[in-house]
């Protein structure tokens, strides 16, 4: 199993990044695949997940109503859609596949500052 994620940046606060995880190994058709985020000096901290086939998301309450999960079964590809980023957003983002044990991508980095 491989993930790429790929998108991050530097934004101003109030800005937006999409976010996007490929995958091998793996079809989100049948695994559900998670976000998380980890700044430095912090634990790494889940941000949101989407079920297997899109079928439904959950969002930490840090990012409810801002972030946006959705995929892509063609592209075998996970999106991250960050709206009304707040400097509090950033760090480095991952996203994750459990199958057969945890996979982690290599991570991109989401800095929000003026």
């Amino acid at each position: 199993v491989q993930l790429v994620e790929s998108g991050g940046g530097l934004v101003q606060p109030g800005g937006s990044l999409r976010l996007s995880c490929v995958a091998s190994g793996v079809t989100f058709s049948s695994s559900g695949m998670h976000w998380y985020r980890q700044a430095p000096g912090k634990e790494r901290e889940w941000v949101g997940s989407i079920t297997s086939g899109g079928r439904s998301t959950v969002y930490a309450d840090s990012v409810k109503g801002r972030f946006t999960i959705s995929s892509d079964s063609a592209k075998n590809t996970v999106y991250l859609q960050m709206d009304s980023l707040k400097p509090e957003d950033a760090a480095v983002y991952y996203c994750n596949v459990w199958y057969f044990g945890a996979h982690w991508g290599q991570g991109t980095q989401v800095t929000v500052s003026s």
